[in-house]
């Protein structure tokens, strides 16, 4: 049974909280917007028993962590440098393992594309960013950072429920988790910002720059029913791209994957000791 998680804070400023637990080869997991550290593996704790040091962190603005100071942005650019001063306070100087969803798998990748040399393997949930930002798009993210400060909580999962299409199998557990991450949010404020500012920021140029990217990797996909935000056809690209990528996702009827944090913790760990073993 591994030790409690152990937290810390990096600064200097924006101040990033997040927690390490388990000993062993190092995994640094970065949530999606609105999200915190906590969803990402949903509070499991299979990858710290099967054998290694899971690092995970709130974005600037998200969670515990600090608000964007004046003048910064919660651009793509920025996020990376935020995920380059943990790994130098957290990891050091060995290899170790990335990982994110949505926004944390754009930002995984935007490092990765930065310090392909300091990667053990990768880790992309759920991606969305296929090389260009569409004028729709935008105009949902807009919406929802106003749903946000105009009505609160209630308004943002209102807006999410009115917009999003999402299964009627699936409506009532999608809301839920929804409020129930939002109630985690220190900095409701900051999250405005972001929702307009992370949506219109690019982590790369295009997916041609993934071909580069020689290490090993695991896309998750979801499916389009439950996770109509996520599409499968985005994960499928990035396996494509990612010369050494294997593609995985939930079985038929299931709820998505990236979903069900101890079954999603099974699937990494296996692909991390694989990844261990191809490098030896």
């Amino acid at each position: 049974m591994p030790a409690a998680a152990e937290p810390f804070a990096v600064g200097p400023t924006p101040v990033l909280r997040g927690e390490a637990e388990g000993e062993g080869p190092s995994v640094v997991l970065c949530h999606g917007i609105t999200a915190t550290r906590r969803y990402v593996l949903h509070g499991s704790r299979a990858l710290p028993r099967a054998g290694y040091r899971v690092l995970t962190y709130d974005a600037r603005g998200h969670g515990e962590s600090d608000p964007a100071p004046a003048g910064e942005s919660y651009g793509y650019s920025q996020l990376v440098d935020d995920l380059e001063r943990v790994v130098a306070d957290r990891v050091g100087e060995e290899r170790f393992f990335l990982g994110g969803h949505s926004m944390g798998a754009h930002t995984a990748v935007a490092y990765a594309l930065r310090h392909p040399e300091r990667l053990a393997g990768l880790v992309v949930i759920g991606p969305t960013y296929l090389g260009e930002i569409r004028p729709e798009s935008l105009d949902y993210w807009d919406g929802l950072a106003a749903a946000l400060e105009a009505g609160g909580v209630d308004g943002f999962v209102a807006y999410i429920g009115d917009r999003q299409g999402i299964d009627s199998r699936w409506r009532e557990s999608v809301l839920r988790f929804t409020r129930e991450r939002m109630l985690r949010q220190e900095h409701p404020e900051a999250l405005v910002q972001a929702l307009r500012e992370v949506p219109r920021s690019r982590p790369f140029d295009s997916l041609e720059e993934l071909r580069s990217l020689d290490v090993p990797a695991l896309v998750v996909a979801s499916n389009d029913d439950a996770d109509p935000g996520h599409p499968y056809a985005a994960a499928a690209a990035y396996a494509e791209a990612l010369p050494r990528a294997e593609l995985v996702g939930e079985g038929e009827g299931e709820s998505p994957l990236a979903w069900q944090g101890g079954k999603l913790s099974r699937v990494l760990a296996a692909f991390y000791a694989e990844a261990i073993s191809s490098a030896r």
